[in-house]
């Protein structure tokens, strides 16, 4: 199979998928697209924004996994920084809606779209696994609860995402492992999309 990552980070959901399949991963930042490559040399990765590059490229894909930027439809943000003043309000990224409504209606392969609980009723009913929402085009049955450590240290989160980026310096290494999927997640979405269609993951 053909699948597209985007806004890919290191490959938190990723990284339980194995190399079997011909992975193209999209990040805009270079220098965590770089990690991602040292993480796992046999995707191709393009530093691009992942927003437009669906719209160019969804054809050329079997799977496609997209994990819009989470801060603004954040309950953590708005209900703490927000109301504590750390933080201005800001418009939610509409781009998470467009992507589930393009993907819906145009195309024809399997999709799955992940974001963060908002702290908003969300515009279309989702599925919740692990404390995420996700939107796809397969039945996720799941429901499962979970700390996700979200406040933990670097550590801690290393340990509970599977990536150690000592080596790495110059980065957010909180901010980037907060914001990767974990991997057991990842999985799990992967045998639901196989589960439901019968599709060779």
């Amino acid at each position: 199979m053909k699948i597209l990552n985007l806004y890919a980070g290191i490959g938190g959901n990723r990284k339980l998928w194995g190399d079997k399949h011909e992975i193209t991963a999209v990040e805009f930042n270079p220098e965590i697209a770089k990690i991602y490559q040292e993480f796992f040399p046999k995707d191709k990765v393009i530093v691009a924004d992942a927003h437009q590059y669906l719209l160019e490229h969804f054809k050329e894909f079997d799977f496609i996994w997209s994990s819009p930027p989470c801060p603004s439809h954040s309950r953590i943000r708005q209900h703490t920084a927000v109301a504590r003043g750390q933080n201005k309000p800001i418009y939610p990224d509409m781009k998470l809606y467009e992507e589930i409504i393009f993907l819906k209606y145009n195309f024809e392969g399997e999709w799955v779209v992940e974001n963060v609980i908002s702290y908003y009723d969300p515009l279309i009913i989702p599925y919740k696994y692990k404390e995420h929402y996700y939107w796809s085009s397969f039945v996720i049955d799941g429901t499962k609860e979970a700390n996700r450590k979200h406040n933990a240290g670097n550590e801690e989160l290393s340990k509970l995402k599977g990536f150690n980026l000592d080596k790495y310096s110059g980065i957010d290494k909180t901010k980037i492992l907060r914001n990767c999927v974990e991997p057991e997640a990842g999985l799990f979405i992967f045998n639901s999309a196989k589960k439901d269609k019968q599709i060779t993951l």
